[in-house]
Parts: C-alpha cells; structure tokens; sequence
C-alpha cells in the first residue's frame, strides 16, 4: 500500500540541491576562504575541462587528491556550514508545503557538496536523515579524508532522485526537482523524460534551458508559484490568495515565456516557403 492510499493526497517527492539553489554561496569557496587556500575556481575550471569527474563533483575530488586540502577535517566542514548564507525562508516553505490541500509534500536535499556541510547548514530545518550529500570515509587516527563513499552528482545524483522515487513508491511523474547549474542537467533531463516538474533557480546556466519552469528570487518560497500552477493547477488569483492569507504579498511577479522555433515548408526540401502578410 502505497504513502497516498493511506492519506488521502497525492504524495509528492520534492528533491532540492543545496549550493546556490538553497543558499547563496558555493560550499568550496567559502571553504577555501576560512582555510585560506587560494584558486579554487581555477581548479574547478581545470577539471571541468579535462572531463575527469562528474561536473559538481569538484570539491570531494580536490578534497581527496589536492595536496592542499588535505588538511581538512570533518569538523571543518561542519564549520563551513555555517557560514553558508542560506536563502531566505526554507523553513517556512516547508511549513507551507504542508498546507496545501489534498497533496502530501516530502522534502530532501541531493546534492555534490559534502554532506557535513548540508547537515550543518540546514541544523533545525531539514532533518538530517532528508539530506543525501557527498559522504566520506575519515581516517580513524588522524581524522584526514582517505575515501569517498558517494558522490551525487551527474549519474550519481539520478540514482539517489531514483532510490527516493522507488522507497516511496510514487510515480515518476510525482517527482519535483530544483537545482540551479549545469550538475543538475543529468537529474532534470531524467525527471523531464517521465513527466515530472523540473524548476530552475538561476537563468545562467544550462539548466534554466532544461528545466520547466525558471523561478528568479531571492527567497525559497518562490518555488511555491510553479508547484501550485504546475502541480495543483492553480491559477494565479489563487496563489496569490493563498500568499495573501499568510501575510505574503506577491511583488513584481513577472512571467515570461519564450518559444524557439525553426518553420519549415511541409513540401520537398527545395520548396520555398510562402510570404505571408499580415
């Protein structure tokens, strides 16, 4: 028996990634900063052109291998977590998530940056066994990194989407996924093949061409308007109702779409096209 032939509601699986979708900072550059280490978007940039890893997977690569990380510890991670500057209202998002009429929402983070990082981050909001980051083995004398046991990115963040979908037993097409750069291209084209909601969180990247639907703001709750047309079907007089009745106004919500297309003559390939008037 399946989660929504017990409630009642349709079961959603909401899947969010971490650096720049919730928050505004990269987890490898503030990192750096508090250690002091210098170039690290250079070596970003290095191995994404060398294809080595998987694009995301940088910082648990470098962490492994580069000579100058190897002083990181467990409890540097979890210091760099706090640091992160979080968008605003995650908690409160959740909270509405839950109001939302005949629909069950359950929430988790998937993302490359290192699980300590997430779980510190995110302390009193999301529940530490809802967030799947990159996990290490520590050497039990010295507290180094010696392994990597997983890494979600690429591939691997399609197959933790893939093992939430499966453990909840939903549909694909009950499946929403945010991210905002090109290490969630693999994840939203697998979400988009079965019909599931992709939302882009940044418009710069390969992503926002991907996904679904594209949300600029500075404030988690923005994902909320494409969940409620896209999901609930709602319309835009009641999402802003339901903004409304909880002291939220809704500013300058401009909704832009844009459609690419090539036009072709249905005839044989040398046939010109006609000129139309208007």
């Amino acid at each position: 028996m399946t989660g929504e032939q017990i409630t009642g509601k349709r079961e959603i699986l909401l899947v969010s990634d971490f650096d720049q979708t919730l928050s505004y900072n990269d987890s490898g550059i503030v990192l750096c900063e508090m250690l002091s280490i210098r170039g690290f978007l250079e070596r970003v940039a290095g191995l994404s052109k060398i294809h080595l890893i998987q694009q995301g997977g940088e910082l648990p690569y470098l962490l492994l291998h580069d000579p100058e990380f190897r002083c990181v510890r467990k409890e540097h991670l979890s210091a760099v977590g706090n640091r992160i500057r979080l968008k605003a209202n995650i908690g409160y998002l959740l909270q509405l998530l839950d109001q939302i009429d005949d629909y069950h929402f359950t929430f988790h983070v998937v993302s490359a940056a290192p699980e300590e990082v997430i779980q510190s981050a995110l302390e009193g909001i999301v529940p530490a066994e809802n967030i799947h980051g990159t996990q290490f083995r520590y050497d039990p004398g010295v507290g180094e990194i010696q392994s990597i046991i997983r890494v979600p990115a690429g591939n691997g963040k399609v197959a933790v989407v893939e093992d939430l979908r499966a453990h909840l037993g939903l549909s694909h097409d009950s499946v929403v996924y945010v991210g905002d750069g090109n290490s969630d291209v693999n994840v939203m084209l697998h979400v988009n093949r079965f019909d599931g909601l992709t939302i882009s969180v940044s418009e710069k990247t390969s992503a926002a061409q991907i996904a679904k639907r594209t949300v600029l703001s500075e404030d988690a709750l923005g994902v909320l308007v494409p969940i409620l047309q896209d999901i609930a079907g709602w319309n835009s007089m009641q999402i802003r109702s339901f903004f409304t009745s909880r002291g939220l106004v809704l500013q300058d919500w401009d909704r832009v779409r844009t459609d690419w297309l090539t036009i072709r003559s249905a005839g044989p390939p040398d046939t010109p096209l006609l000129e139309g008037r208007t």
